[in-house]
Order: structure tokens, then C-alpha cells, then sequence
């Protein structure tokens, strides 16, 4: 097994995921095997209880892993299918040493930070090495800055390791910043020359530093030297990864440009064959050049916040460029549809989807937005909250059932269209008790939904939430139109409804845009797409 490790300098949020899946996707066109996984230095065990203002989306894996959404980068650009074991956080360490030492793990041995901790750290990377045998490189993201306190026993850690593994398995690369100031007409290297002393004061030299700046030709052969010089690389291993000028997704053709993967694959002694970045250059190519528009309305309660429903967004974008169309994502508050009205604040769109979330703030402006789309025949996605909403949209309007709602925003609702599950009834612990991760579900035939799977009767798909559909009300909304395509195969629980007497209303109560790949598109995303191409008039 082969390593890399990525850090970051001068700032944070600099795109280092995006740095390492773009490596990670160029690596995999040359026929090589990679895993990736992220180190958070953030003492919660897991992002699941933290706020999407705070942290962005949590990203789910098939084993019901809550997740940094840098994880999603990695499993779009990449073809590894990641586990719990492939993002660790302090709050995993401290709790698992801790957890030791009062079982007598250490034999009554001081614990200390080191060696303790450190090992703690190491053995995530010894244990994803031997669940992996088959993996090539590991890359291992280190979340936040190199300088924080919270950061250095990791960094000790990663130092620990490549002395343990030889360092000729190991290429450390440093994302950092080249800030420009305006007044002066300049980029400054020295923030990058100090953030590279820091590391360097630790024990760990990188091989490669990846410079983040505005456009490339504020790397020139000036500052890349000064850099190269004072940071005792080679010039060629200084690297511009400027902001990118469409999509994110040219990011690996960005770095492809500079032979970051070659350079890679020579630091680690392996003789392998380049790449072949056909199909990725031709997925970018339908982005940047698309034959259609479509404008997509996004109606949710995180909305001024890009990171919240990351996952969408990219699915989104997927599913646009399989269809050589460019999606306009109107993003819509939905407390902004409560205060006025759905087609005030919504107005002329060729679909709407309602994503997922928590809390009742802005339900009500979703329903509202619900009804919009089923009253005025407009396609509709409704993701989690957006399966749970459009049900209680149609109990309300479409059934009669005066004040229906949700158990978790009406407990005393008359009507409990969605409800707790039972084995969710006495859970007092918020951490890791939703339902979460893959479950396989069972599709009936001559549904939408078997038809946008292309007829599979069973799927598999990634969970988390707490509440149910009320499967008290199913025969009577069924009676009243609504159809259910699809319940999972163990429960029987509702996975899926959808409205046949409208040209497209689909709503599930997975997460689907969490298996989207930018050349495999989820096909309810393909399909909801598909729907508002053909309600705005587009023609192949």
C-alpha cells in the first residue's frame, strides 16, 4: 500500500477535498486502485448533530455512516464505495481511548497524547490498509489548517507513520493559499513559506504544494521558484489549482495540465501507464456546452447556504449533462413562500424539488410549494422531508384530512400522516439512532418508479431520518390517487409514492443524491430532469 496525505495551509476552506478527489479521479484513469478517507480534527464524534449552518450537508454511506460532505466529493470523483472506517475525528479518538483505559486496555500505564492518541490515529489507518487489500493508495484528507491546536496529533500521527511505513511509500501534499493583494498588484508567497515552516517544525516535509489562486497566471515561474526554494521542493512539484471557471468537475483536467498524477505515481516509485480522461473530458464538455436550459426551483430552509444541500446540487448537474442541459437552480426559501405565495415567490419554473431537513420552520412554505407543482402540473421531486411533505400536502388537500401533519411538528396533529417509527419511540440519544445507510426496497412494475429504474424490481438506497409514513392513511389516500411504487423489502415501510394522473410527481423518502455519479446519473434525478425538459418545451 502506498499513502498520500493531504494538509492545508494560511486559511481554511481552501478546496482541499476537491484537490484530493480530483487527484483521486486522474489516479483511477491510470488503472489505479484508490481509497480515500478524512481525518477531522473536530471534537465531534460524528457531523450528524451539527447544524448544516455550522458544517453544510452530512453525507451518508451504505453502512449508515454520517459523514463530511468532502466524503461525497470523494465518492462522486471516485469509484470507491467508503465505510464509518474512512472518516475519523477526535472525538472518535478521545472516546475510543478513553473507552479503553477504563476497561484496562493500557495495563495501568499513564495515557498520555503520545503515544496513545497518536497510535489511536495510526490503527485507523492500519485497519482501512488490511480491510483493502486490494487498494493501491489510501489518500487521507486532513481536515482544517496546519497551526491549529486541534490539528497537531494528527499531524504527529501522519510523522509517526511514514517512519513506520518508509517514507518511499508516503507523499505528503500541501494545499495552500497565494493571497493577492490588490492595492499592491501582487501574490505573496509568504503566507505559504510559513505555513510550510510549520509543518516542517513537526517533522514532515512536503513533496508537493498545490497553490490555490484565482487564475493560474498568478503562479508564474517567479514565485513558483521562490516557493520551490524556500520550501525545498522541486519547481515542477509546485502546482497552480486555480478556481475553476464552470464546474467543479474540471478540476482533474486542471491539475492533468500539470502532471500532478505523474509526478504522484514517480514519488511513489510506480511504474504505471497514463491516463485516459476521455469520458471525463466529454461529461465536463456537455456541462460547459449544453443544447438546453431548464430552470429548476430548490425550495428549503438552508438556502442561502451552497454547502447544506451539496449533494442536490451535484446530482443535479449529473443528471443535466446526461441530457446536454444546463440547470438553472432557482434556490427559494421556503418561510419566503409562507409569507407571500407559492407562485409570487416561485413563479415560472420547469420543475420543483423539496429536499430534505428537520425542524417545522418553513414546512408550511414547502407544502404550499408542493401544492403549486401538483395543481399546475409542474414536474416534482420530493427528497425525505420532501416524500413526508408531499403526503401531507395531498392528505390536506386532496382527502379532506383537516389539519394533517407530522408527529415532529404537531404531536397532537388529528391526523399523523407521518409519525414516529416505533423503535424510535423511546430514543433519547440525538448520535448515529436515526435510520441510516443502504436498505433494499421492493419497486411494483408499471409504476414510474420501475420505470425510471429501468423495471428493476429491487433497489437499494441510503437512509436518515427518523419519521415515517403513516401506513393507518394508505388505502384512503390510494383511494384518493396517490400511488406507492416502492416499500422496503424488510418493514414494508413506504419508499416511494407518486401522483399518475400528473405528468410527473415523484417523491421518495431515501436519499438519492447520494449515489449520483457525474457519469452515471441517479435515475430519479435523470428522470425528474427529463420531466422538466419536456414540460418547458426542450427537443432533442
Amino acid at each position: 500500500m502506498k499513502y498520500i496525505f493531504i494538509t492545508g495551509g494560511v486559511v481554511s476552506s481552501l478546496g482541499k477535498g476537491l484537490a484530493a478527489s480530483s487527484l483521486g479521479a486522474l489516479l483511477e484513469q491510470r488503472g489505479i486502485k484508490v481509497m480515500m478517507q478524512k481525518f477531522d480534527p473536530y471534537l465531534n464524534v460524528d457531523p450528524g448533530t451539527m447544524s448544516p449552518y455550522q458544517h453544510g450537508e452530512v453525507y451518508v454511506l451504505d453502512d449508515g455512516a454520517e459523514c463530511d460532505l468532502d466524503l461525497g466529493h470523494y465518492e462522486r470523483f471516485t469509484s470507491g464505495v467508503l465505510s464509518k472506517f474512512n472518516n475519523l475525528t477526535s472525538g472518535q479518538v478521545f472516546d475510543t481511548v478513553i473507552r479503553k483505559e477504563r476497561n484496562g486496555a493500557y495495563l495501568g500505564k499513564t495515557v498520555q497524547y503520545i503515544p496513545h492518541v497518536t497510535d489511536e490515529i495510526q490503527n485507523r489507518l492500519d485497519e482501512v490498509t488490511k480491510r483493502n487489500p486490494d487498494v493501491d493508495i489510501l489518500m487521507t484528507e486532513i481536515g482544517g489548517t496546519v497551526g491549529d491546536i486541534e490539528g497537531h496529533l494528527f499531524l504527529e500521527a501522519l510523522r509517526q507513520f511514514a517512519h513506520k511505513v518508509g517514507r518511499e511509500n508516503v507523499c505528503f501534499i500541501h494545499v495552500t493559499l497565494l493571497p493577492k493583494l490588490r492595492a499592491a498588484g501582487e501574490v505573496k508567497t509568504k503566507p505559504t513559506q510559513q505555513s510550510v515552516a510549520k509543518l516542517r517544525e513537526i517533522g514532515i516535509m512536503p513533496d508537493m504544494i498545490v497553490c490555490r489562486v484565482e487564475k493560474e497566471e498568478e503562479l508564474d515561474e517567479s514565485n513558483r521558484r521562490k516557493i520551490a526554494m524556500f520550501c525545498n521542493v522541486d519547481e515542477d512539484s509546485v502546482i497552480p489549482f486555480s478556481d475553476v471557471e464552470h464546474t467543479i468537475y474540471e478540476g482533474p483536467l486542471n491539475l492533468r495540465k500539470h502532471f500532478m498524477d505523474r509526478l504522484v505515481v514517480r514519488r511513489l516509485g510506480m511504474d504505471i501507464h497514463n491516463p485516459d480522461i476521455t469520458q471525463w473530458q466529454e461529461f465536463v464538455d456537455k456541462i460547459i456546452n449544453p443544447k438546453h436550459h431548464v430552470k429548476i426551483a430548490v425550495v428549503g430552509k438552508y438556502i442561502e447556504l451552497q454547502d447544506a444541500y451539496k449533494s442536490i446540487y451535484e446530482s443535479i448537474t449529473h443528471a443535466g449533462a446526461h441530457h446536454s442541459t444546463k440547470v438553472e437552480v432557482v434556490r427559494i426559501d421556503s418561510e419566503e413562500v409562507e409569507e407571500k405565495s407559492a407562485k409570487e415567490v416561485i413563479g415560472e419554473v420547469c420543475g420543483i424539488l423539496i429536499p430534505g431537513g428537520f425542524g417545522d420552520r418553513g414546512t408550511e412554505g414547502k407544502i404550499q410549494a408542493t401544492q403549486y407543482a401538483r395543481e399546475n402540473n409542474i414536474p416534482f421531486f420530493g427528497i425525505c422531508l420532501g416524500m413526508q411533505i408531499a403526503s401531507i400536502e395531498f392528505a390536506r388537500n386532496v382527502c379532506g384530512l383537516e389539519e394533517a401533519n407530522s408527529t415532529e411538528f404537531d404531536k397532537d396533529t388529528k391526523n399523523p400522516i407521518i409519525s414516529l417509527q416505533e423503535e424510535q419511540q423511546d430514543i433519547e440519544s440525538k448520535g448515529g439512532t436515526m435510520r441510516l445507510g443502504s436498505c433494499e426496497s421492493i419497486v411494483f412494475s408499471g409504476t414510474l418508479a420501475s420505470k425510471l429504474y429501468d423495471n428493476a424490481d429491487r433497489i437499494s438506497e441510503r437512509h436518515r431520518h427518523r419519521y415515517e409514513f403513516n401506513s393507518g392513511y394508505q388505502d384512503l389516500m390510494q383511494e384518493k390517487g396517490l400511488m406507492i411504487s416502492s416499500v422496503s423489502a424488510k418493514e414494508g415501510l413506504v419508499e416511494i409514492i407518486e401522483i399518475p394522473s400528473h405528468p410527473f410527481f415523484i417523491a421518495a423518502q431515501f436519499h438519492p443524491e447520494f449515489k449520483s455519479k457525474p457519469n452515471k446519473p441517479h435515475p430519479l434525478f435523470a428522470g425528474f430532469i427529463k420531466a422538466s425538459m419536456d414540460f418547458c418545451g426542450c427537443k432533442d
